[in-house]
């Protein structure tokens, strides 16, 4: 029948991953995920910094389904 790659003695471990490994990543997500808060909660206020109605529009149900008010 089949058999297996792996003797059956030997059992395979995963390698931890170190947290400096991860940091840059961390940050990296972080600052990611803080602009697009701002764009989905606070552009076209008084800290736009883009003007006119496009970010507006592209965030619009992104904005009301998270519960910032925009009308």
């Amino acid at each position: 029948m089949a058999q297996s790659a792996v003797p059956a003695t030997e059992t395979s471990t995963i390698a931890p991953i170190s947290a400096k490994a991860i940091a840059p990543w961390a940050v990296f997500f972080g600052i990611l995920m803080l602009v697009l808060l701002y764009f989905v909660g606070a552009e076209q206020g008084a800290t736009a910094l883009i003007s006119g109605e496009g970010v507006h529009e592209w965030v619009h149900d992104g904005r009301h389904l998270l519960g910032f008010p925009c009308h």
